[in-house]
Parts: structure tokens; C-alpha cells; sequence
């Protein structure tokens, strides 16, 4: 179970990598990342977060694109919340594969 520290830092790195990686794709044109999920460990030392990345034919590009750059990501992350955490956490990036997962589950209802 998340306590409520855990909660809180979350949404707070949530909201700062979504502008994060909002400022960096704006560049691109034509692709929106956005951060669905963050898990934080109890320890506060890694954060899980989960991509939601369209369009999801580039998706497996970008996310190593990501994990590539992961030490600027996580420089420009501490950067935003110094004031809130001594310690930036480990980041670890993961494909969200929820909504296809649903997709693919009402397409299969819909056949029958």
C-alpha cells in the first residue's frame, strides 16, 4: 500500500516530467508523450514511470530515445523540485500498454 508521502511525491514528479517532456516534444511536432503513471519506491530511491506515447507506431523509438537521455531527464527533474526533495529518485521508464490492452479487449468483444 502507497502511503501518503509516497502519493504525494508521485504527483509531484508526474506534474514536472509531463512539462518536462511536454517542452521537449514540442519540438518534434506530431508527438505527445505523456506520463500516465509514477510509482514510487518505499525508500523514495526509484520511481516506475509509465508513457503513454502517440502516434504508437513511434512508440518503441521514443521510449529508447527516452531511456537514452534518462541522466539529462532526471537533471532537469531535480532541477524543478529542489525545493520539495533532497534527493531526486531513480527514474526507470516503462510503455504504458493499458489502453491498447483495452482496445484490443472490446475489439475482441465487438467480433463476437
Amino acid at each position: 500500500m502507497e502511503g501518503k508521502r509516497q502519493a504525494k511525491i508521485s504527483r509531484l514528479i508526474q506534474k514536472e516530467l509531463s512539462e518536462i517532456f511536454r517542452r521537449q516534444t514540442a519540438a518534434l511536432g506530431g508527438v505527445l508523450v505523456s506520463v500516465s503513471t509514477v510509482r514510487v519506491s518505499p525508500d523514495l530511491s526509484i520511481a516506475k514511470v509509465y508513457l503513454s506515447i502517440f502516434p504508437p507506431e513511434k512508440s518503441a523509438e521514443i521510449l529508447e530515445n527516452i531511456k537514452k537521455q534518462q541522466k539529462t531527464v532526471r537533471y532537469e527533474l531535480a532541477a524543478a523540485v529542489k525545493d520539495t526533495l533532497r534527493k531526486c529518485p531513480e527514474l526507470a521508464f516503462y510503455l504504458d500498454d493499458s489502453l491498447d490492452y483495452v482496445e484490443n479487449i472490446d475489439r475482441l468483444l465487438s467480433e463476437k
